[in-house]
């Protein structure tokens, strides 16, 4: 067993010990689910060298019923069908322009702020292409559960203007790609994108 799957069984534990404290209303059970969120969370410890206290800081006990974390990002080709990324300041590699979901906002809004705020452009979300589940991708081992949106956008301004939270925004040839940040993209991701768009295919993949 390779370490994303793992991860994910780790995960499967914790909401279910989760979900559990939420509606437990037997003192037995509390305790038992409570033994389980911290197996959970020193076997998640003993995956990630996290810390237990740094993992129960970024995984408190939730109020609500816990749910995927939702990344969405968006392909953009300029008139060279070259792909429009942008190179991380967490990491100093390139990906696809987005980030995390905002509440408040849909998520075609979503990915129009991030391209506004990552490289300066107007652009208009077209259609979505796909929705990953990082589980089913070689992306590195993750404790959070995420699905990735991916959108197919075109622009409506032309003038580059990286923002604060991005190092560089640049084109790139499909065959000509630079070291991504593969816990945001893949390259056979972005392969698969760019193909769907070039062939004029219309369908959404879906993982």
């Amino acid at each position: 067993m390779n370490n994303n799957e793992l991860l994910t069984l780790i995960g499967r534990l914790r909401s279910v010990a989760d979900v559990g404290l939420l509606y437990a209303k037997n003192e037995y059970d509390i305790e038992r689910y409570h033994e389980f969120q911290q197996i959970s969370t020193e076997m998640l410890d003993n995956v990630t060298g996290w810390g237990t206290e740094d993992i129960k800081f970024n995984f408190p006990i939730p109020t609500d019923y816990p749910t995927v974390k939702v990344d969405v990002r968006g392909l953009l080709l300029n008139a060279e069908n070259k792909i429009l990324l942008a190179r991380e300041s967490a990491d100093g590699k390139w990906s696809l322009p987005g980030g995390w979901a905002d509440i408040g906002y849909s998520a075609t809004e979503v990915i129009t702020k991030e391209f506004k705020e990552e490289t300066g452009l107007d652009v208009v979300p077209e259609r979505l292409l796909a929705v990953f589940d990082k589980k089913m991708h070689s992306h590195p081992p993750q404790p959070f559960y995420v699905y990735k949106m991916v959108f197919y956008c075109k622009a409506v301004s032309t003038t580059l203007n990286k923002g604060f939270d991005v190092l560089d925004v640049a084109y790139f040839d499909i065959n000509n790609l630079p070291e991504l940040s593969e816990d945001r993209i893949l390259k056979t991701q972005i392969e698969l994108l760019y193909r769907k768009v070039i062939d004029g295919d219309l369908s959404a993949t879906a993982d």
